[in-house]
């Protein structure tokens, strides 16, 4: 692969629904994706042979809903509809393209309400089939197993946002859902280990997120993060050894961080006086995908993808 070919130049520029010179504003090389479409770009995940990506196009700007999910080659800049019905329809970074089984999973707020969803990465909009169906309990932000037999999600009751369950659940439906952590937590965004042993996942203690890690059975509960600052949207490195993960520690947004798997010293990857998140890895760790946007997003039009070259 010729890694440069599928960027914007290092003159063109990144913004939130508005150009600015990307030299003014980036002290970390990354590159803005030159694609077509006017909204909000987020969470981007790679291939599994990181040659394309995936990513939910938030229409009317961030986190705005109805939401499409579009497929994106890196080599030829060629941009595919997958899914597009009229609701909210989200994937997570990381975990979310499955190789052994060649499909992708996400989450729709389709009637009645929030459930998981596959489609095969060459799908087309009705071509998704619907995994979790629960009257009691919505499901969204889907990660699957590295053999694509199981999907591991955040559960809640209709119409509650906190207590967030970290829950499992068998793609071909023989298995109950099976609760990972407790009820009298909230827990969110779940990441399955590329390489299958471990989970991690973002709890909310004494009004701050930090990131935990857990085996596939719910134990072994281990607190990754600790000091200042929300820790979020996290995922695991391809060897499975650390977590990439946005946080704004002592900054004024959120940058993109990585931390061994154990715990320690955190190291900071992008280098942005605005707002990066959402991060992925590829598999053979040499490129980092994430949504970025000058200011607070939540006050913006929307955010724009970013790939940073970390082989250097």
């Amino acid at each position: 692969m010729k890694p440069l070919l599928f960027f914007l130049s290092l003159s063109l520029l990144i913004s939130c629904g508005k150009e600015t010179s990307f030299s003014e504003k980036r002290d970390d090389l990354g590159v803005m994706l030159a694609i077509p479409l006017d909204g909000s770009l987020q969470n981007p995940a790679f291939s599994p042979d990181g040659q394309s990506i995936i990513f939910t196009f938030f229409v009317r700007g961030y986190n705005e809903e109805p939401a499409e999910i579009y497929k994106y080659s890196l080599a030829d800049s060629v941009l595919t509809l997958l899914v597009k019905d009229g609701s909210a329809n989200v994937n997570l970074p990381g975990s979310a393209w499955n190789g052994p089984t060649h499909t992708i999973v996400f989450s729709s707020s389709r009637e009645p309400h929030d459930e998981i969803f596959l489609i095969p990465e060459n799908g087309k909009p009705g071509d998704e089939i619907q995994l979790t169906n629960r009257p009691d309990r919505v499901a969204y932000e889907p990660s699957l197993s590295p053999d694509g037999e199981w999907v591991v999600f955040e559960s809640h009751k209709p119409d509650v946002e906190g207590n967030g369950v970290i829950t499992k659940y068998k793609v071909d439906g023989s298995s109950s859902y099976i609760s990972l952590t407790d009820e009298t937590d909230d827990c969110r965004q779940p990441n399955w280990s590329p390489t299958g042993e471990r989970i991690v996942y973002q709890k909310l203690e004494n009004g701050q997120w930090d990131l935990w890690v857990m085996d596939t059975e719910g134990s072994n509960k281990f607190r990754v993060t600790s000091g200042p600052g929300d820790k979020t949207d996290a995922s695991f490195s391809g060897d499975g050894q650390y977590l990439i993960f946005s946080t704004d520690f002592e900054l004024e947004l959120a940058n993109i961080y990585k931390i061994p798997v154990t715990g320690g010293e955190p190291e900071r990857l992008t280098r942005f006086s605005g707002y990066d998140g959402a991060p992925s890895l590829s598999l053979d760790g040499m490129k980092l995908i994430f949504e970025s946007c000058n200011d607070d997003p939540d006050r913006s039009t929307g955010t724009r993808l970013i790939v940073l070259d970390l082989s250097h």
